[in-house]
């Protein structure tokens, strides 16, 4: 029996690029280079060794909601080795939370077939961590999240949960969502080879209307939740300077004291 796979990946800012709010409190993409959530390359890579332990044909579709530049995020993930890629982008998105990215995240798996779909544990830049259960409940499927290790047998989905004292091994029957951890296994480093087959790789298109969603249901309009306010980080201040003049390693320690460091 053949397999459909979906990865839903996000495509945001650089963590170290220097990030600022637009005037309407959403994050000014504009001024700062996007990527692949590295988070979301765990759950390309555990796609991937799914295909390459499967006993028949594995297809894998990596989808994303997000502006132009997203395509990025798409091609990084096909030149790992994912066969095709599904891009949603509508202005109406802009601003859309949690909620609404599901909604759009379900339309668009059901659209394209699936029977497995794959998640990062949460997203480097809102780091929510709720995507994944929130796709199960629309789907109307089994949720198995925070895997650190996840295989298919036959029709079940198999993975293991690693908490601070236990382990579970939990399962469920296809169709239904993952999500792995950063511990699930480390991502491949696409080959030269995979970059330039990316290249000729399919990526589709689609916007709400393709999905059947009304623009009053995303977006800063649809959103559930919002930000009420946001303020610059306060410049970093100069550090106490201690000289030590036979006294440094008091000063330090009433320093520490001081700060209930000890």
């Amino acid at each position: 029996m053949s397999l459909k796979i979906a990865v839903s990946v996000k495509y945001v800012p650089d963590a170290t690029g220097d990030r600022h709010f637009a005037d309407d409190l959403t994050v000014n993409r504009h001024d700062v280079d996007g990527l692949l959530s590295e988070l979301d390359e765990y759950a390309v890579e555990q796609a991937l060794r799914i295909s390459e332990s499967y006993d028949e044909d594995v297809e894998i579709t990596v989808l994303t909601v997000g502006p132009e530049g997203a395509e990025d995020a798409l091609r990084k993930a096909l030149s790992m080795g994912a066969d095709k890629a599904i891009h949603v982008e509508d202005e109406d998105l802009h601003g859309t939370d949690a909620l609404g990215t599901s909604l759009v995240l379900a339309k668009a798996v059901e659209k394209a077939g699936y029977d497995l779909v794959i998640c990062g544990m949460a997203s480097t830049d809102g780091a929510m961590g709720v995507v994944p259960a929130l796709l199960a409940e629309r789907l109307g499927v089994p949720q198995v999240t925070l895997l650190s290790e996840v295989f298919v047998e036959g029709g079940t989905v198999k993975g293991r949960r690693d908490g601070d004292s236990a382990s579970e091994h939990l399962e469920a029957a296809l169709p239904a969502v993952v999500s792995v951890t950063d511990q699930s296994g480390e991502a491949r480093y696409p080959s030269f080879k995979g970059i330039m087959a990316a290249k000729k790789k399919p990526v589709e298109s689609w916007d709400l209307s393709d999905l059947g969603i009304e623009a009053g249901e995303v977006g800063l309009s649809g959103a559930w939740t919002a930000v009420s306010s946001a303020a610059a980080r306060p410049a970093r201040t100069v550090g106490t300077i201690i000289e030590d003049e036979g006294k440094g390693g008091r000063q330090i320690a009433e320093f520490l004291e001081h700060h209930k460091l000890l």
